[in-house]
């Protein structure tokens, strides 16, 4: 058995930044951050490695590993409580804001000062949508690109990787509290660790362990909302005059049939479409990149419809994961249709797709999104297409590409305290996994934030 004072379980965006934040405090505590996945130099996707489809590799290497999900992302970070999470909620607004405003600061010391801040405030976009019943929500956004983002990340990793130790390619499997309020770990490998706090940072991917972790722990959550929908795929030149001027555009749109919430979602100018593997369930995201010498001809994002359960129905996610199974049944992974066949009612064929104007950055298999998607769901999709052709024409074309599914799982939310400690004293919960936070700025804000908490009541060492 190994003895440590704390153990953080993941070392996703609130870990590496809990595990800076520590480092940099020299905080007098010996300190883990597990993870199942691998270290950063060996974080490699089949698929960019030439690979024709997802492999599944398990764990995924897009979802796990040193960064998180955030590492292979665009490196997009929000700074607003507008969206991304609940985090203000626990802290205060000002708190929080103060914190993501200090993750800038770190990612721009670390190589991050180059790239652009934008901000949707003011924006003449604004009035515009306003005026098409579209709302435009505001806040200040570094992109820093996959490129960029992981040379970052590497810096993070040596600036802290003599006072935290670090452990790869670990799942772990169970918790246990100890007669004197101390937990046990135990890994896959049945190797055991020994902790006085433990920090559940576990992201979307490790969203389920948590749950179970909690749900044996006799700690309350909260789960009833996912959301579903398609990632958008179109010539860059459609949405230029927006990502030129703001970058990413969060746009909610209520429809008119349903009158439902539809939002735009991670949008990556000059990107490319990527597939994502969550727990063996093969998903669509998108990436985008700094050096101009990596951008593609396209501008992708997410449309989402936001899907709020009530009783008795409770497992909003398992909903979520069946259309994202059927979709992976039919296509045998990511399926791909023209905006122009689907209103028309007909499936997109290799035949189709070979006269299509738009070529796609993910290979993914020509069908028919109707099979999948629930109508619903579906009709709220097209209605908000035809919505942001009127602020982006060209949107509605024949020739955008509709990739599905895309699928946002908000994890159960773990109820925590203003310190975003549970009920078990010693056992924190933050990040995207804790349900508090759905974005990298977030995540990471939470993670300084329990850093100081902890390191507080640790001390310092002395230099």
């Amino acid at each position: 058995m190994k003895n440590y004072d704390i153990i953080i379980v993941g070392a996703g965006a609130s870990g590496v930044f809990m595990s800076y934040e520590m480092a940099k405090l020299n905080a007098d505590a010996s300190i883990l951050m597990i993870d199942k996945g691998a270290p950063l130099h060996k974080r490699q996707c089949p698929i960019k490695l030439g690979a024709k489809n997802c492999v599944k590799c398990s764990p995924c290497h897009i979802m796990n590993g040193y960064g998180g999900a955030g590492t292979l992302s665009d490196g997009k970070y929000n700074i607003t409580t507008q969206f991304g999470g609940d985090l203000h909620t626990y802290v205060g607004v000002e708190e929080a804001l103060d914190l993501m405003e200090y993750v800038d600061e770190v990612l721009c010391s670390m190589g991050g000062a180059d790239a652009k801040l934008y901000s949707t405030a003011s924006s003449e976009l604004k009035t515009i949508a306003l005026r098409n019943d579209l709302h435009l929500l505001e806040a200040k956004v570094r992109h820093l690109g996959t490129d960029r983002n992981v040379k970052i990340l590497g810096r993070i990793f040596d600036s802290c990787a003599e006072k935290v130790e670090m452990q790869f390619y670990t799942t772990i499997t169970d918790v246990e509290i100890q007669s004197d309020g101390s937990f046990l770990v135990t890994a896959e490998d049945g190797e055991t660790y020994h902790c006085h706090d433990l920090v559940l940072a576990t992201g979307r991917s490790g969203s389920k362990w948590s749950a179970q972790v909690c749900g044996k722990l006799g700690i309350q959550q909260k789960k009833n909302r996912v959301d579903i929908g398609v990632r958008v795929e179109l010539p860059a030149e459609v949405f230029k005059h927006i990502t030129d001027d703001v970058y990413e555009s969060k746009i909610v749109y209520k429809t008119d049939q349903y009158n439902d919430m539809v939002r735009t979602f991670c949008m990556n100018p000059y990107g490319e479409v990527v597939a994502e593997n969550t727990n063996g369930i093969v998903t669509v995201n998108g990436h985008s990149y700094a050096d101009p010498a990596l951008r593609s001809e396209n501008t992708n994002f997410a449309l989402l419809v936001s899907n709020q359960f009530t009783e008795p129905f409770k497992d909003s996610n398992e909903y979520g994961e069946s259309i994202a199974r059927l979709s992976n049944m039919l296509g045998g992974g990511v399926l791909l249709q023209r905006f122009g066949d689907l209103v028309k009612g007909r499936r997109s064929s290799a035949r189709r797709m070979e006269k299509c104007f738009t070529r796609p950055t993910l290979q993914a298999t020509p069908g028919d999104l109707s099979l999948v998607i629930p109508k619903r769901q579906m009709d709220n999709i097209i209605e908000m297409i035809y919505a942001l052709d009127k602020i982006a024409p060209g949107t509605a074309n024949e020739d955008t590409l509709l990739y599905g599914v895309e699928v946002k799982f908000y994890n159960s939310k773990i109820e925590v305290d203003e310190n975003l400690q549970t009920k078990v004293k010693g056992l924190y919960a933050l990040g995207d996994g804790s349900g508090v936070t759905h974005s990298l700025s977030q995540a990471s804000a939470s993670g300084v934030y329990v850093a100081r908490i902890l390191a507080e009541q640790y001390g310092r060492k002395e230099s």
